[in-house]
């Protein structure tokens, strides 16, 4: 059986800092896995952007709430769903994404925690365990899946790697130029195509009668 791994910003959400950017008007804040390869570098820069500007996990979880998923995102993962076991593996927090996961009916998702003081300051981070992605596609390929994975930026590509098979989404050209051994994909047909193509034979599998077993009725 095959499951699907996506990343969550940039492949079926946007970006949440780069929106925070935008409401805040702090440019600095616009850097992201597709900039900066190294994602502690980039948490510490912003974490230390949060305290300079006296932002708290409300001001951000504000963003968040006024945010959608990318245009035709819900119904790209609606119809994954119909067809294959879906977990999305993402370096965001829970304590950013729930409500961006209720606006995607609640897909299974893997992230990281924040540690909040009690003025609602992001005083720092706990990663559910590092390079979780690609660890969650080693576990789930010693469960006997095939995992097909697609994701955008830097810290994405090891899961890729670690995947049978691995598609870039929408990357930015230092991602696509660095790594020119995943194929690229530039909208939800093309991505769905390249999932079908890699396992041509799961929606007929899901949908056809098993066949009796020799002796048994």
């Amino acid at each position: 059986m095959e499951i699907i791994c996506l990343d969550l910003e940039g492949v079926l959400v946007p970006e949440i800092w780069i929106n925070v950017a935008q409401r805040t008007g702090i440019e600095a804040l616009r850097a992201t896995t597709r900039d900066v390869p190294d994602y502690d570098t980039l948490m510490r820069q912003r974490l230390g952007i949060l305290e300079t500007h006296g932002l708290t996990l409300a001001d951000i979880q504000g963003v968040s709430e006024a945010m959608g998923p990318l245009d035709g995102a819900r119904e790209f993962l609606d119809g994954l769903r119909q067809r294959y076991q879906v977990v999305i593996l993402s370096d965001t927090f829970y304590e950013f994404a729930e409500p961006l996961m209720r606006r995607l009916d609640w897909p299974t998702l893997f992230c990281h925690r924040l540690k909040v003081d009690g003025d609602n300051r992001i005083v720092d981070y706990a990663l559910r365990m590092p390079d979780h992605k690609a660890a969650a596609v080693r576990a789930f390929k010693g469960l006997n899946f095939k995992v097909l994975a697609a994701g955008d930026s830097y810290n994405d590509t090891a899961m890729l790697t670690e995947a049978d098979t691995g598609i870039l989404f929408q990357a930015p050209d230092r991602v696509i130029k660095e790594f020119p051994e995943f194929p690229v994909t530039w909208d939800y047909d093309e991505l769905g195509q390249q999932f079908a193509l890699a396992a041509p034979a799961t929606e007929t599998a899901i949908h056809e009668s098993p066949q009796p077993v020799m002796g048994v009725s």
